[in-house]
């Protein structure tokens, strides 16, 4: 199966495991998974460890290409279609990162890992 990670989700796997969902762990550490990280997570860590709102991750961020590579996941970049999908997304909802992050869910036509209900609204198959 083929995962996308909300960027809680990641951070949660890496630096907090315990938050996980049991779901959401078994499926993380299953290794017939492919597990994928967006470009918007990596965009989102370091914009937020930058700015003082996210106090434990300085090392992940730092060393995040490396971090990713060593859990086995899979990097997922962002390209002008999904872009333009999480752009033209109606609805209140204004976080970009979440916007890219469903447009991508949707374009891979994968299932997003995250506790966040909010993502629902964009249509994407969530887990948790």
């Amino acid at each position: 199966m083929r995962v996308l990670l909300d960027t809680h989700a990641l951070l949660w796997a890496i630096l907090s495991p315990r938050a996980l969902s049991r779901r959401a762990a078994t499926l993380i550490a299953d290794q017939a998974n492919d597990i994928l990280v967006s470009a918007a997570s990596t965009w989102e860590i370091a914009t937020k460890v930058r700015i003082g709102k996210l106090e434990g991750a300085e090392v992940l961020e730092r060393d995040f290409l490396d971090v990713m590579d060593d859990a086995g996941y899979s990097m997922l970049p962002i390209d002008a279609a999904c872009a333009l999908r999480a752009g033209r997304f109606t609805g209140n909802h204004r976080d970009p990162f979440d916007r890219v992050l469903a447009a991508q869910a949707l374009a891979e036509d994968i299932p997003i890992l995250s506790r966040d209900s909010i993502l629902d609204t964009f249509g994407v198959r969530r887990l948790w």
